[in-house]
């Protein structure tokens, strides 16, 4: 089963990908390698909502949280959409922003090990 973006969301995540965070934007420089051979979407549309980065093959949502993810009502509305993904048969790893600045190579062996679990 294909996961689609609704019209909005697409044209958001089209939009969004002109323009990602300093986090999201280390991490897609390494992504876009193709890491173990998986290949990475950056801003995917998925039904109302928009991926950070999603790998296709094992139905994982890779999102890049800030400091704003901890407060106000982000927290249900981020568990909310991981439900969503979930029903759909994706999962969704959340790493911290300072976590790609701190610690890239980890960050990206926790991807990749989530990855060919998956996949």
């Amino acid at each position: 089963m294909k996961l689609k973006g609704w019209n909005e969301a697409r044209r958001a995540a089209r939009s969004e990908r002109k323009k990602l965070s300093p986090a999201e934007l280390r991490l897609w420089l390494e992504l876009k390698t193709e890491p173990g051979g998986y290949y990475f979407r950056r801003q995917h549309a998925a039904g109302p909502y928009r991926l950070d980065f999603y790998c296709a093959k094992a139905r994982l949502c890779v999102e890049i949280d800030g400091e704003a993810h901890g407060f106000g009502d982000r927290p249900a509305r981020d568990a909310a959409r991981d439900r969503w993904l979930e029903a759909r048969g994706v999962a969704t790893l959340r790493v911290a922003a300072a976590e790609v600045f701190g610690n890239l190579e980890g960050v990206l062996a926790h991807i990749l090990a989530a990855v060919i679990a998956r996949g």
